[in-house]
C-alpha cells in the first residue's frame, strides 16, 4: 500500500497503511521487549505460552515466540511506508526492528537466529538429539537465503532513517553476505544452499539442506550486485553476481513457459513439474530482485549513490 502510495498519491492506499501499522501497534508489538508477535488470535489478542502442533512441518511451535521472518519484513514495510510518511512514532518503532535485528538476531557469526523467545533469548536444539534436531529443522537453522536478504534489507532500512552511510549497519550487512558466500555457496554450479548447521562450537558449518530454493536465489543476486557496488575494490563479488545470474538462467528460470521453477533444476529434476505458484511460492523476490538489478546496472539505485 505504502508503495503503491508512492507512484499513484492515491490517499485511500495511505490511509490503509497508516491504520495498518496503528492496528501492529495496538495488538502485536511488544511493550515491554519490543519488536512484535508473529501469531495472534484473530480478535489481535496475544497468545502467549500457547503451543500448537503445525500440521505442515510437524513440530510444535511456541505462539509466543518471535522469529526473524515477521520482524525483516516489518522492517521493509516500514521503511516503505516511512519513506512516504515520516510519521514519529514509525520512525522510533523502524528504527527499533533495525536495531533488534541488526544486534540481537543476528549473530556474530553473520547469520540470523530463526525464532527466539518473547525476551529475545535464542531458540535453538543445539544439545538435543540429532533425530530432535532434524524433526525441528525449519525451527532452528542457518539460512543463507535470509541472512543475504536481510543484510539488503538493513541497509534499505538504515538509508531511510539517516539518508547517509552508518557504518555500523555497514558492517554487519557485509558480515551476513560473507558468512553466505563463506558457508552456503555452491562453488562448483553456483547458488546458495538452503540451510546449514553449526554442529558444535566450530566454524564448520555443515550443509543440511543442498536445495536451491528460488527465493534465496534471487536474494543472493540482488545482494551480490549491491556488495559489489558498495566495496567496487573487493572484485569477488561481482564474480560471483556473474555466476549467480548464470545459475539462474540455466537452472531456474522455465525458458519454455516463463516463470521460475521453485527449485533449481540441478538440485531437483523434478522441480520442472512442480506448479509455479502456490503458498510460498510467488514472484515477489524474483521481480524485486531483477529491478534492483536493472538499477544498479544502470546506475539509478538509491543504496549505491554517493548520499548512501
Amino acid at each position: 500500500m505504502a508503495a503503491y502510495y508512492g507512484i499513484s498519491k492515491d490517499s485511500t492506499a495511505l490511509n490503509l497503511a497508516k491504520k495498518t501499522f496503528y492496528w501492529l501497534e495496538e495488538h502485536a508489538h511488544d511493550p515491554m521487549y519490543k519488536g512484535y508477535f508473529d501469531v495472534l488470535h484473530l480478535n489481535g489478542s496475544w497468545m502467549l505460552d500457547v503451543e500448537e502442533n503445525d500440521k505442515e512441518y510437524d513440530n510444535f511451535i511456541r505462539k509466543d515466540w518471535k522469529d526473524q521472518n515477521s520482524s525483516i519484513h516489518l522492517m521493509e514495510a516500514f521503511t516503505a511506508l516511512y519513506e512516504v510518511w515520516p510519521n514519529p512514532l514509525l520512525k522510533e518503532r523502524l528504527e527499533e526492528l533495525l536495531m533488534l535485528i541488526r544486534d540481537t538476531i543476528t549473530t556474530p557469526k553473520g547469520f540470523l537466529t530463526l525464532h527466539l523467545e518473547r525476551d529475545w533469548t535464542p531458540v535453538s536444539f543445539k544439545d538435543s538429539t540429532e533425530t530432535y534436531r532434524t524433526e525441528n529443522f525449519w525451527l532452528d537453522h542457518v539460512s543463507f537465503g535470509h541472512d543475504v536478504e536481510t543484510g539488503f534489507l538493513l541497509l534499505e532500512a538504515a538509508q531511510a532513517l539517516y539518508h547517509q552511510k552508518d557504518s555500523t549497519t555497514m558492517v554487519i550487512a557485509k558480515r551476513m553476505v560473507d558468512h553466505g558466500i563463506d558457508r552456503g555457496w555452491d562453488m562448483e554450479k553456483g547458488g546458495f544452499f538452503d540451510g546449514g548447521y553449526y554442529l558444535d562450537d566450530s566454524d564448520v558449518c555443515t550443509i543440511l539442506n543442498p536445495a536451491k530454493i528460488w527465493w534465496s536465489q534471487a536474494e543472493g543476486l540482488n545482494a551480490l550486485l549491491l556488495m559489489s557496488q558498495l566495496y567496487p575494490n573487493e572484485k569477488e563479488y561481482y564474480e560471483l553476481f556473474e555466476k549467480q545470474w548464470q545459475y539462474i538462467n540455466e537452472y531456474m528460470i522455465d525458458h519454455t513457459y516463463g516463470g521460475w521453477y521453485d527449485e533449481g533444476l540441478d538440485s531437483n529434476p523434478e522441480a520442472v513439474q512442480h506448479v509455479k505458484a502456490q503458498i510460498w511460492k510467488v514472484n515477489y523476490h524474483n521481480i524485486r530482485a531483477l529491478i534492483n538489478v536493472i538499477q544498479m546496472l544502470e546506475g539509478r539505485f538509491k543504496l549505491t549513490n554517493n548520499e548512501h
